[in-house]
Protein backbone atom coordinates (compact mmCIF):
# COMPACT_ATOMS: atom_id res chain seq x y z
CA UNK A 1 0.00 0.00 0.00
CA UNK A 2 1.47 3.17 -0.75
CA UNK A 3 0.82 6.89 0.62
CA UNK A 4 0.63 9.88 -1.48
CA UNK A 5 3.68 11.67 0.42
CA UNK A 6 6.30 8.66 -0.49
CA UNK A 7 5.87 8.66 -3.59
CA UNK A 8 4.75 12.03 -4.84
CA UNK A 9 8.02 13.40 -5.51
CA UNK A 10 9.52 10.24 -6.59
CA UNK A 11 9.25 10.52 -10.00
CA UNK A 12 11.62 12.90 -11.67
CA UNK A 13 9.64 13.14 -15.33
CA UNK A 14 6.31 12.90 -13.64
CA UNK A 15 4.81 15.96 -11.79
CA UNK A 16 1.82 14.82 -9.39
CA UNK A 17 -0.68 16.59 -7.24
CA UNK A 18 -3.65 15.48 -5.46
CA UNK A 19 -7.19 17.49 -4.84
CA UNK A 20 -8.53 17.16 -1.34
CA UNK A 21 -11.45 14.97 -2.86
CA UNK A 22 -8.74 12.47 -4.55
CA UNK A 23 -8.45 13.52 -7.88
CA UNK A 24 -4.86 12.66 -8.82
CA UNK A 25 -2.95 14.56 -11.83
CA UNK A 26 0.15 13.18 -13.36
CA UNK A 27 1.63 15.09 -15.46
CA UNK A 28 4.26 14.13 -17.78
CA UNK A 29 7.52 16.18 -18.73
CA UNK A 30 11.34 16.28 -18.91
CA UNK A 31 12.73 18.62 -17.12
CA UNK A 32 9.57 21.04 -16.67
CA UNK A 33 9.05 20.80 -20.64
CA UNK A 34 7.41 18.18 -23.26
CA UNK A 35 8.90 14.53 -22.28
CA UNK A 36 11.09 13.44 -24.38
CA UNK A 37 10.48 9.67 -23.70
CA UNK A 38 13.51 7.35 -23.01
CA UNK A 39 15.17 3.77 -21.50
CA UNK A 40 15.01 5.58 -18.42
CA UNK A 41 11.25 7.03 -18.59
CA UNK A 42 10.48 3.35 -19.88
CA UNK A 43 11.66 2.38 -16.20
CA UNK A 44 10.06 5.25 -14.00
CA UNK A 45 6.68 4.57 -15.55
CA UNK A 46 6.34 0.64 -14.03
CA UNK A 47 6.96 1.83 -10.26
CA UNK A 48 4.85 5.49 -10.85
CA UNK A 49 1.79 3.53 -12.17
CA UNK A 50 1.98 0.83 -9.61
CA UNK A 51 2.73 3.49 -6.86
CA UNK A 52 -0.59 5.03 -8.13
CA UNK A 53 -2.73 1.88 -8.32
CA UNK A 54 -1.22 0.97 -4.83
CA UNK A 55 -2.36 4.17 -3.35
CA UNK A 56 -6.05 3.40 -1.60
CA UNK A 57 -6.45 7.45 -1.25
CA UNK A 58 -6.47 8.07 -5.38
CA UNK A 59 -10.13 8.16 -5.94
CA UNK A 60 -9.72 9.83 -9.97
CA UNK A 61 -6.72 9.87 -11.64
CA UNK A 62 -5.86 12.34 -14.90
CA UNK A 63 -2.75 11.52 -16.71
CA UNK A 64 -1.79 14.48 -19.43
CA UNK A 65 1.69 16.35 -20.59
CA UNK A 66 3.55 19.38 -20.81
CA UNK A 67 4.25 21.77 -22.86
CA UNK A 68 2.55 21.34 -26.24
CA UNK A 69 2.43 17.86 -26.74
CA UNK A 70 2.08 14.46 -25.28
CA UNK A 71 4.42 12.60 -26.11
CA UNK A 72 6.04 12.74 -29.46
CA UNK A 73 9.54 12.81 -28.78
CA UNK A 74 12.19 9.56 -28.23
CA UNK A 75 15.83 9.46 -27.17
CA UNK A 76 17.25 6.21 -27.92
CA UNK A 77 19.89 7.31 -24.17
CA UNK A 78 18.92 4.55 -21.47
CA UNK A 79 17.63 1.55 -23.99
CA UNK A 80 19.58 -1.57 -25.37
CA UNK A 81 17.21 -3.20 -27.77
CA UNK A 82 20.31 -5.30 -29.42
CA UNK A 83 21.98 -7.67 -26.64
CA UNK A 84 19.62 -10.13 -24.89
CA UNK A 85 19.98 -9.10 -21.33
CA UNK A 86 19.15 -5.33 -22.69
CA UNK A 87 16.08 -6.37 -24.40
CA UNK A 88 14.97 -8.70 -21.41
CA UNK A 89 14.86 -5.79 -19.47
CA UNK A 90 12.61 -3.72 -21.92
CA UNK A 91 10.10 -7.04 -22.74
CA UNK A 92 9.85 -6.87 -18.50
CA UNK A 93 9.17 -3.44 -18.75
CA UNK A 94 6.62 -3.50 -21.32
CA UNK A 95 4.87 -6.17 -19.98
CA UNK A 96 4.59 -5.00 -16.68
CA UNK A 97 3.66 -0.82 -17.12
CA UNK A 98 0.65 -1.68 -19.42
CA UNK A 99 -0.44 -4.26 -16.65
CA UNK A 100 -0.09 -1.62 -13.87
CA UNK A 101 -2.02 0.98 -15.65
CA UNK A 102 -4.90 -1.29 -15.86
CA UNK A 103 -4.25 -1.96 -11.83
CA UNK A 104 -4.98 1.46 -11.52
CA UNK A 105 -8.38 0.44 -10.21
CA UNK A 106 -10.07 3.72 -9.94
CA UNK A 107 -11.17 5.77 -13.06
CA UNK A 108 -8.47 7.24 -15.38
CA UNK A 109 -8.73 9.92 -17.58
CA UNK A 110 -6.13 11.03 -19.97
CA UNK A 111 -5.74 14.76 -21.49
CA UNK A 112 -4.10 14.43 -23.98
CA UNK A 113 -2.32 18.56 -24.44
CA UNK A 114 -1.07 17.59 -28.09
CA UNK A 115 0.29 14.85 -30.41
CA UNK A 116 0.63 11.38 -29.54
CA UNK A 117 3.54 10.06 -31.71
CA UNK A 118 4.61 6.98 -28.75
CA UNK A 119 3.16 4.73 -26.59
CA UNK A 120 -0.56 5.76 -27.55
CA UNK A 121 -1.10 2.41 -25.71
CA UNK A 122 -1.42 4.30 -22.83
CA UNK A 123 -3.97 6.77 -23.69
CA UNK A 124 -6.13 3.67 -25.16
CA UNK A 125 -6.11 2.17 -21.34
CA UNK A 126 -8.01 5.20 -20.02
CA UNK A 127 -11.81 5.18 -19.35
CA UNK A 128 -12.09 8.90 -21.17
CA UNK A 129 -9.64 10.36 -23.66
CA UNK A 130 -9.94 14.73 -23.96
CA UNK A 131 -8.21 15.85 -26.87
CA UNK A 132 -7.28 19.51 -27.78
CA UNK A 133 -7.74 20.28 -31.82
CA UNK A 134 -4.04 19.97 -31.88
CA UNK A 135 -3.99 16.53 -30.75
CA UNK A 136 -2.42 13.75 -33.60
CA UNK A 137 -1.89 10.27 -33.09
CA UNK A 138 0.47 8.12 -35.02
CA UNK A 139 2.84 5.01 -34.56
CA UNK A 140 6.22 6.67 -35.54
CA UNK A 141 9.51 5.30 -33.92
CA UNK A 142 8.75 1.49 -34.54
CA UNK A 143 8.93 1.87 -38.07
CA UNK A 144 11.69 4.45 -37.73
CA UNK A 145 13.57 2.34 -35.62
CA UNK A 146 13.44 -0.89 -38.24
CA UNK A 147 11.28 -2.66 -35.51
CA UNK A 148 8.17 -4.29 -34.90
CA UNK A 149 5.07 -2.10 -32.87
CA UNK A 150 4.66 -4.71 -30.53
CA UNK A 151 4.07 -3.01 -27.17
CA UNK A 152 0.61 -3.20 -27.09
CA UNK A 153 -0.46 -0.41 -30.13
CA UNK A 154 -0.79 -3.56 -32.29
CA UNK A 155 -3.09 -5.10 -29.52
CA UNK A 156 -5.07 -2.06 -28.27
CA UNK A 157 -5.61 0.22 -32.03
CA UNK A 158 -7.46 -2.98 -33.78
CA UNK A 159 -9.42 -3.53 -30.77
CA UNK A 160 -10.65 0.39 -30.12
CA UNK A 161 -10.94 1.91 -33.86
CA UNK A 162 -11.83 -1.67 -35.45
CA UNK A 163 -9.20 -4.01 -36.92
CA UNK A 164 -9.06 -3.05 -40.41
CA UNK A 165 -8.15 0.19 -39.41
CA UNK A 166 -6.22 -0.51 -36.58
CA UNK A 167 -3.94 -2.51 -38.78
CA UNK A 168 -3.78 -0.02 -41.71
CA UNK A 169 -3.05 3.10 -38.33
CA UNK A 170 -0.40 0.64 -37.67
CA UNK A 171 0.78 -0.15 -41.18
CA UNK A 172 1.08 2.37 -42.84
CA UNK A 173 2.17 4.90 -40.02
CA UNK A 174 -1.03 6.80 -40.71
CA UNK A 175 -1.81 10.56 -38.86
CA UNK A 176 -4.66 10.41 -37.71
CA UNK A 177 -6.38 13.99 -36.11
CA UNK A 178 -8.59 14.73 -33.44
CA UNK A 179 -11.82 14.75 -34.91
CA UNK A 180 -11.34 11.52 -36.93
CA UNK A 181 -9.98 10.05 -33.98
CA UNK A 182 -13.29 11.31 -32.28
CA UNK A 183 -15.45 9.73 -34.99
CA UNK A 184 -13.72 6.20 -34.92
CA UNK A 185 -14.28 5.83 -31.31
CA UNK A 186 -10.31 6.66 -29.69
CA UNK A 187 -11.26 10.22 -28.22
CA UNK A 188 -14.74 11.22 -26.45
CA UNK A 189 -14.05 14.88 -26.32
CA UNK A 190 -12.01 17.52 -28.14
CA UNK A 191 -11.48 20.71 -25.95
CA UNK A 192 -9.76 23.96 -26.59
CA UNK A 193 -6.38 23.61 -24.96
CA UNK A 194 -6.98 26.11 -22.30
CA UNK A 195 -9.91 23.87 -21.49
CA UNK A 196 -8.38 20.72 -21.32
CA UNK A 197 -7.50 20.25 -17.71
CA UNK A 198 -10.53 22.11 -16.51
CA UNK A 199 -12.77 19.79 -18.55
CA UNK A 200 -10.55 17.04 -17.14
CA UNK A 201 -10.70 17.77 -13.38
CA UNK A 202 -14.63 18.78 -14.23
CA UNK A 203 -15.13 14.79 -15.34
CA UNK A 204 -12.98 13.69 -12.46
CA UNK A 205 -14.44 15.75 -9.39
CA UNK A 206 -18.14 14.64 -10.59
CA UNK A 207 -16.67 10.55 -10.36
CA UNK A 208 -15.07 11.09 -7.27
CA UNK A 209 -18.34 11.88 -5.95
CA UNK A 210 -19.29 8.50 -6.29
CA UNK A 211 -19.36 5.82 -3.69
CA UNK A 212 -15.39 4.98 -3.49
CA UNK A 213 -16.37 1.61 -4.12
CA UNK A 214 -18.83 1.36 -6.78
CA UNK A 215 -16.02 3.58 -8.92
CA UNK A 216 -13.32 1.72 -8.13
CA UNK A 217 -15.48 -1.66 -9.05
CA UNK A 218 -16.58 -0.26 -12.24
CA UNK A 219 -13.29 0.59 -13.52
CA UNK A 220 -12.56 -3.11 -12.67
CA UNK A 221 -15.68 -4.10 -14.85
CA UNK A 222 -15.20 -1.44 -17.58
CA UNK A 223 -11.79 -3.31 -18.20
CA UNK A 224 -11.47 -6.60 -17.86
CA UNK A 225 -12.21 -7.13 -21.52
CA UNK A 226 -8.46 -4.88 -22.00
CA UNK A 227 -6.99 -7.11 -19.42
CA UNK A 228 -7.07 -10.32 -20.67
CA UNK A 229 -6.02 -8.67 -24.31
CA UNK A 230 -2.95 -7.44 -23.14
CA UNK A 231 -1.96 -10.25 -20.70
CA UNK A 232 -2.47 -12.96 -23.74
CA UNK A 233 -1.01 -10.66 -26.31
CA UNK A 234 1.95 -8.22 -24.84
CA UNK A 235 4.46 -10.69 -24.27
CA UNK A 236 4.48 -12.29 -27.69
CA UNK A 237 4.11 -9.22 -29.40
CA UNK A 238 7.09 -7.65 -27.99
CA UNK A 239 8.89 -10.83 -28.28
CA UNK A 240 8.28 -10.22 -32.11
CA UNK A 241 9.96 -6.57 -31.21
CA UNK A 242 12.62 -8.31 -29.84
CA UNK A 243 13.12 -10.71 -32.61
CA UNK A 244 13.30 -7.69 -35.55
CA UNK A 245 15.37 -5.78 -33.36
CA UNK A 246 18.51 -8.97 -33.34
CA UNK A 247 17.98 -8.34 -36.74
CA UNK A 248 18.69 -4.87 -37.30
CA UNK A 249 21.67 -5.13 -34.99
CA UNK A 250 22.55 -7.66 -37.02
CA UNK A 251 21.97 -5.79 -40.65
CA UNK A 252 24.01 -2.77 -38.75
CA UNK A 253 26.97 -5.02 -37.66
CA UNK A 254 27.11 -6.53 -41.56
CA UNK A 255 27.30 -3.05 -43.15
CA UNK A 256 29.49 -1.58 -40.52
Amino acid sequence: MSRFESYQNAFANAYLTRSDSGVLEVKLHSDGGKLVFNGHTHEQFVDLFHQIGSDPENRVVILTGSGDAFMDAISPEGFDFFSPRGYDKIFREGKKVLMNILDIEVPLIAALNGPVLLHSEYALLADIVLATPETVFQDKPHFDFGIVPGDGVNLLWPEVIGSIRGRHFILTRQVLDAQTARDWGAVNEIVPSGRLLARAHEIAEGLAALPPLTSRYTRIALTQKLRRIVDEGAGYGLALEGISAAEVARSAAANG
